[in-house]
């Protein structure tokens, strides 16, 4: 699948390439584990809207909610392989090379220029921010998820094998499989 974003008439696109579940409830390392806040309501909405949160103080982080509302769940959209409006996603990112453009959570969101202002953004009717169809990887890998303490054990991150732009960061208990 690819995620695109329109800003200012500019269309940024990519391949998604890395992304990691949450599932709420169920799971020690999601947002809404504990319950509802007003940080995580719109995890606790229909699927297919953006769950955007500020993280670590540092950076924002894009979700797709995946449940029926009144259950949470999400997907974080790690990482893609940027295919348009590559002039843009530099110039958010202030970088002259693509090679760490949207290699991570918080690059991803600062190369297509995502922030708190898109979330609860209803992702399946919007012209701003949606998902589109794409090309079918050769081969998905899957890990435990990355920067977590908890629930270690899921192996809940999926990625393309071999792809450059995947994070770097290391999983948080066990080295990539495939399924």
């Amino acid at each position: 699948m690819r995620l695109v974003r329109v800003d200012g008439g500019e269309r940024l696109a990519g391949m998604i390439v890395e992304t990691e579940a949450y599932r709420g409830r169920r799971d020690p390392a999601s947002h809404a584990f504990r319950g509802r806040t007003r940080r995580n309501e719109v995890m606790f909405g229909p699927a297919g809207h953006a769950y955007v949160y500020f993280s670590m103080g540092m950076h924002y982080c894009l979700n797709v909610t995946t449940e029926f509302p009144g259950t949470p769940g999400a997907v974080l959209l790690r990482a893609i392989e940027p295919a348009e409006g590559m002039r843009g996603m530099l110039k958010n990112r202030g970088l002259d090379t693509a090679v760490h453009v949207a290699d991570g959570p918080g690059r991803l969101t600062e190369a297509l220029g995502i922030d708190s202002r898109l979330n609860g953004e209803d992702m399946v009717t919007s012209k701003n921010l949606f998902i589109e169809k794409g090309t079918k990887p050769k081969r998905i890998g899957r890990s435990s998820r990355v920067g977590i303490n908890v629930a270690t054990e899921r192996r809940w991150r999926y990625f393309i094998v071999g792809n450059r732009f995947v994070s770097r960061r290391k999983p948080s208990a066990f080295p990539p499989q495939n399924p």
